[in-house]
């Protein structure tokens, strides 16, 4: 069947308190798309942010982000008033997140819920713990020691607490118990409201498609309580870290500087730590996008220390016995969509093939006019899923303005696209929809034909990124009806 859906992150959404929320504004959104007859609502991961306010460097792989808790609801729920919150300072602009301003102010009123309320929930919170003591506990910790350290690395905390001395824990467990218990509340409400958004779209037609990076932050809670399954050494420094060799984009390649995975250790404990993982994304999603698939079959290593990503190594990695081994143990098929996109060679494309799980296409890569590549959308294949852009590319509008000239017109004569035409963003959704792929995710700033202001993130840079929110009285009843209008005269509703 085919279908279409739209891609705007949480962080994206209106909010009278400088950042989109699961308050009513998520809910207005579920039902635009349910309305312009979308199938998906596609986001960018949920954990909680670190360096950066990458949604990409998490301090866990298990844990949501306690931005997205709606004040209004715990207002409603009788857990803080309106006073606690409504004055404070929550950033200047309506269509930028003030991250600075979201972390100073969130937590403090979310303390506040926690003091009115976690006696009278202790019994549900305490419920919700043990369902998720396999991560919860650590990451709770985790954070409390952040806070403690005043959010140094955990790489530069005291060598005891950082290589989890038995008897160090333990006084630290008793010293810091009660923010302990206040992290595990954020969890408990983070949960308790994404459940009932979720339960809401699923009602009304709409999926949810996830995204999870493939690796780990360097400071997480995962590197600090799970240590074995990445390569560090004795005292928990990576000997190696993650990236992309030089290429035609970038002549001293990408530097992530995530840890990379033990995956001799992995398959010695039968992938826990990953079975762990996917089952607790698929308890949070209908469908998963996996970040960097080609990192299950060879994966590229930098020394730890490195300025640069020139010099590193390839090395294999688990292969389609990894994802034999997950179908096996959680029964059947994975509604997993591996981001494929990059420089691949055949046995990536072999592996991608073997697991049948779809691939991505973008059309913002497909006009080379010297080139008929896999990106022309005559070349779509039906199980992938198209998309324009992503949020790590320009918006249409953007892309347009800034390609050269040959790329511009090959383009125009492609899509057919006038000289004066006024809605580029338009033939470009027009464009996607009539593809063969399955599915197309559009980003919503291509709905609304913004340009590179409202671009969600330029990898490599530092600062501006993650920023975009869509303004309140953007989803039109006239926006609506004409995306549905394009998506059933395509038969993807």
């Amino acid at each position: 069947m085919r279908k279409s859906g739209v891609l705007l992150h949480i962080s994206s959404l209106p909010s009278e308190y400088g950042i989109g929320t699961f308050g009513k504004e998520a809910y207005n959104f579920v039902d635009f798309l349910k309305n312009s007859g979308q199938s998906y609502w596609q986001i960018l991961p949920i954990g909680p942010t670190g360096y950066g306010d990458s949604p990409y460097q998490s301090f866990s792989t298990f844990a949501g982000n306690p931005y997205f808790i709606d004040l209004d609801m715990l207002c409603e729920d009788g857990l803080i008033q309106k006073s606690d919150y409504a004055e404070l300072d929550w950033g200047e602009k309506k269509d930028r997140v003030d991250y600075d301003k979201i972390f100073e102010n969130k937590f403090s009123v979310l303390r506040i819920a926690y003091n009115n309320s976690y006696e009278k929930l202790k019994e549900e919170i305490n419920e919700f713990r043990a369902e998720n003591s396999y991560w919860i506990e650590n990451y709770a910790m985790f954070m409390a020691l952040k806070r403690e350290f005043k959010l140094k690395s955990y790489k530069d905390w005291d060598d005891d607490i950082k290589l989890r001395d038995t008897e160090t824990m333990n006084k630290y467990y008793t010293k810091l118990e009660k923010d302990i218990n206040f992290y595990i509340f954020n969890q408990y409400m983070f949960d308790k409201q994404w459940k009932k958004l979720k339960k809401y779209a699923n009602e009304n037609g709409i999926e949810i498609i996830g995204d999870i990076p493939i690796y780990v932050a360097e400071d997480s809670a995962d590197a600090w309580a799970y240590n074995e399954i990445l390569c560090l050494d004795e005292r928990r420094i990576p000997t190696v870290v993650a990236g992309c060799p030089p290429d035609l984009f970038s002549d001293k390649g990408q530097l992530w500087g995530n840890p990379v995975y033990d995956w001799k250790s992995l398959e010695k404990s039968d992938y826990e730590w990953w079975i762990k993982r996917i089952e607790k994304a698929l308890s949070l999603y209908d469908v998963v996008r996996i970040d960097h698939f080609r990192g299950f079959d060879s994966y590229y290593t930098i020394p730890y220390g490195s300025e640069d990503a020139i010099i590193g190594e390839w090395k294999r990695g688990p292969g389609m016995k990894f994802f034999n081994f997950l179908e096996e143990k959680l029964g059947g098929k994975l509604p997993i969509i591996a981001e494929d996109l990059g420089d691949l060679n055949d046995d990536v494309r072999k592996l991608l093939k073997d697991s049948k799980f779809p691939g991505m296409k973008v059309l913002e890569f497909a006009f080379d006019p010297y080139s008929d590549n896999e990106y022309l959308p005559h070349n779509f294949k039906k199980n992938c899923i198209g998309y324009i852009g992503t949020h790590d590319n320009e918006t249409a509008v953007g892309w347009f303005k800034s390609q050269p000239s040959d790329v511009v017109e090959f383009a125009k004569d492609y899509m057919q696209i006038k000289d004066d035409e006024k809605e580029i963003n338009w033939r470009f959704i027009r464009c996607l929809f009539s593809t063969a792929a399955d599915t197309v995710i559009v980003q919503m700033q291509d709905i609304l034909g913004l340009d590179n202001s409202a671009r969600m993130n330029t990898p490599s840079t530092l600062g501006g990124n993650w920023e975009w929110r869509m303004e309140s009285g953007m989803l039109s009843d006239e926006l609506c009806e004409k995306l549905k209008n394009v998506t059933s005269v395509y038969k993807r509703i």
